[in-house]
């Protein structure tokens, strides 16, 4: 791999570890407004927003260690496909103008969000 590619892969996995490890502890320490934006046939929305941060933790405890890196990074990039439903669900119940134009405006980042797990996990073989 040439040095440019470690570059980008370096960045982009500390982005994946920062992103994931930030996310998760917020879902744990301040449940509530994740808590709105788990659609109700999901079931107990505090029981989901802890899971999926307890999962974010996992991932980003996974990208840190080179031997279960690639596993970190398939696992993100499922992890990042899983939530969209609550990402469109959140653009369909936002009453704010505001809030609903940050829930539309997120939904196109998780293509990026997967391919940056994605290259990680191929580049981590």
């Amino acid at each position: 791999m040439s040095v440019v590619a470690t570059a980008h892969t370096d960045r982009r996995l500390m982005g994946l570890i920062s992103l994931l490890g930030i996310s998760g502890v917020l879902h744990l320490v301040v449940p509530k407004p994740y808590e709105k934006i788990v659609p109700p046939r999901l079931g107990d929305a505090r029981k989901v927003v802890l899971v999926s941060g307890v999962a974010e933790i996992g991932c980003a405890a996974l990208l840190v260690v080179p031997s279960t890196r690639r596993w970190g990074a398939l696992a993100s990039a499922a992890l990042f496909v899983g939530v969209f439903p609550a990402n469109l669900y959140a653009v369909t119940t936002m009453r704010s103008k505001l809030l609903k134009a940050g829930a539309i405006a997120r939904l196109p980042l998780q293509v990026p969000m997967v391919t940056s797990a994605l290259k990680v996990a191929r580049d981590s073989r």
